[in-house]
């Protein structure tokens, strides 16, 4: 199976060195997106992003200094500099070389900036929402620019690890990079849902630290098969049976 996820906007670049670390797979249209952002003043990053002073003038020194070849002095594994509520539910930090190499095999993380993400793919740090409407060569948005570009990745990476599934665990945001009538292979979309007066509610909060948790219970389980997600009880979690359809499963607490 193939998981997708997004990332993060809060990263964490300290301790950056890991030996098997390798390089995304769409430098090229990264450069490209670059180049269109590195000439641009804050202000316009603050419009362009909708963002504080602040956080313009952060990104506008990170697209600055965005150079190749990417290494470990100067850039770090994805899966270990997105932080937040799914990266604290994946808590990556404590795997083991075999679980991050299934993780690596397994788990893609879409990005504004760089497509599509393996876990050990090297990035240097950035900010770039999908959603965010940077007009390029190619159209007027980030969809326009990625195209068929990362549907056609996705199947390309179900045909390497001969799966037939693939796990959306992404943002509809995110989600909608992709194509979901061109992949070759199941598509199956997962809820989870919080008891409240008794009735299941989905909470953000919650909700991003279960996507996290259900695919550290995939690579820990080594689960090569959707049924088996199934079984996925982290933190007070169940498949709710009721709720569920054939290609939407949800679960709740």
């Amino acid at each position: 199976m193939i998981f997708l996820i997004s990332p993060a906007k809060t990263l964490d670049f300290s301790e950056r060195a890991y030996s098997e670390a390798t390089l995304p797979r769409h430098l090229d249209d990264t450069a490209e997106l670059v180049a269109l952002l590195k000439p641009m003043s804050t202000s316009e990053l603050r419009q362009l992003m909708s963002i504080s002073e602040k956080l313009a003038v952060l990104n506008q020194a990170r697209y600055r200094d965005f150079a190749t070849p990417f290494t470990p002095d100067n850039a770090k594994p994805s899966i270990l500099a997105f932080q937040g509520d799914v990266y604290r539910g994946l808590d990556a930090a404590t795997f083991d070389e075999d679980d991050l190499r299934f993780a690596d095999r397994h788990i893609r993380i879409l990005s504004g900036l760089y497509g599509m993400l393996r876990p050990l793919d090297l990035m240097q740090p950035y900010r770039l929402e999908m959603g965010t409407k940077l007009a390029n060569a190619r159209g007027k948005n980030l969809y326009d620019f990625w195209g068929g570009r990362l549907t056609e990745q996705i199947n390309e990476d179900l045909a390497a690890t001969q799966s037939d599934a693939v796990v959306n665990l992404a943002s509809k945001e995110y989600f909608k990079a992709v194509q979901p009538d061109r992949l070759d292979g199941r598509l199956l979309n997962i809820d989870f849902k919080e008891e409240r007066d008794g009735a299941y509610k989905i909470v953000a909060l919650y909700a991003k630290q279960a996507r996290g948790m259900m695919c550290r219970y995939a690579v820990q389980h080594r689960i090569a098969a959707p049924e088996a997600l199934k079984q996925f009880d982290m933190e007070g979690y169940a498949y709710h049976e009721e709720l569920s359809s054939d290609d939407h499963w949800i679960f709740t607490r």
